[in-house]
């Protein structure tokens, strides 16, 4: 018997659903359930052919639990070690050179000296920053949120240069990206589960959250293929099994605003009834698939296409 297990936190909607939509469907040879850890000994296995992991962003422990899952054979969605180097910034910078257009964007050093560090510690950083040269290059009104994190914890929108030193004193030891306003048309908040299944979801983020997904715009055919197109890529390229990616059409071109979303909002009170039974099938049956095909002792997680060109010293494009 082949176990899928769910890993995650306060959420339930989602988990209880998938783990009960798998289980009806009464697949020889396999069963899900939410994960249970007693204790974790190196080397030593799971005992989950698959395991979908919502938390380990927020408990260390966890995400040390999916590795040592993996390296013994589990097949973890999302892969746990690409998931700890990813950060929104990188997505950015990797998506100029994949021909995905995305806002001008830079990233800032924390306003406060990281924990166990002094001024010393940063001898290599030009003080003050070319803030002529980065102010121009992005222009206002910008947004300034972190580099890593979602939620919408600490975004902030600046209209100048004086609201932006005021706001960047709030932030602490967060580092920061500082990045283009784009006014947009249409707004967009994309699934893709197993890198090949995409749901294209009109989203509109001016609204109050439970409202978000009540927009009252479509995309035609034509804008439905070629932002499937563009998520497909993303998420390809980085490899993620289970993430969202936002799209802001700006002119008729599709902007990537925010797609480093590895455990995003499935709950049915925020995504709708339609949506969220979407997500539960394509996840259940892409989980199944994972399942059958996985081996004890092997490598069972997904790579995206940027590592195994590195890897192989391929062109990244």
């Amino acid at each position: 018997m082949k176990k899928i297990g769910i890993l995650f936190g306060q959420e339930r909607s989602f988990p209880n659903a998938f783990v009960e939509r798998i289980n009806s469907k009464q697949v020889k040879g396999i069963t899900a359930e939410p994960v249970k850890i007693d204790k974790v000994v190196q080397g030593e296995s799971s005992g989950y052919a698959v395991i979908i992991d919502r938390i380990s962003q927020d408990v260390p422990f966890y995400r040390a639990y999916l590795k040592n899952a993996a390296l013994c054979g589990t097949a973890v969605i999302n892969n746990p070690f690409w998931w700890s180097a990813d950060e929104k910034f990188f997505n950015n910078c990797l998506s100029t050179k994949i021909e995905v257009a995305v806002p001008k964007t830079v990233i800032l050093p924390s306003k406060d000296l990281p924990t166990d560090t002094a001024e010393l510690s940063f001898s290599n950083l030009s003080y003050p920053l070319d803030w002529e040269g980065i102010f121009s290059y992005v222009g206002f009104p910008a947004y300034m949120k972190p580099f890593a994190g979602g939620g919408w914890k600490n975004v902030y929108k600046l209209t100048d240069m004086n609201d932006f030193f005021e706001k960047h004193a709030e932030t602490g030891q967060l580092v920061m990206l500082l990045q283009e306003e784009i006014v947009f048309e249409e707004y967009y908040r994309c699934y893709c589960i197993g890198g090949k299944h995409v749901r294209i979801m009109s989203y509109e983020p001016r609204n109050p959250h439970h409202l978000r997904y009540a927009a009252d715009f479509k995309p035609s055919a034509e804008k439905l293929k070629m932002m499937t197109e563009i998520v497909l890529k993303i998420n390809q390229y980085l490899g993620y099994d289970f993430n969202t990616v936002e799209l802001a059409l700006r002119d008729g071109v599709p902007y990537a605003i925010d797609f480093c979303n590895p455990a995003p909002d499935a709950d049915i009170k925020s995504v709708g009834q339609e949506n969220f039974d979407w997500v539960v099938e394509t996840a259940a049956n892409y989980a199944i698939e994972k399942a059958l095909a996985q081996e004890d002792g092997k490598d069972n997680l997904t790579w995206g296409e940027y590592i195994k060109r590195s890897a192989n010293g391929k062109p990244l494009y």
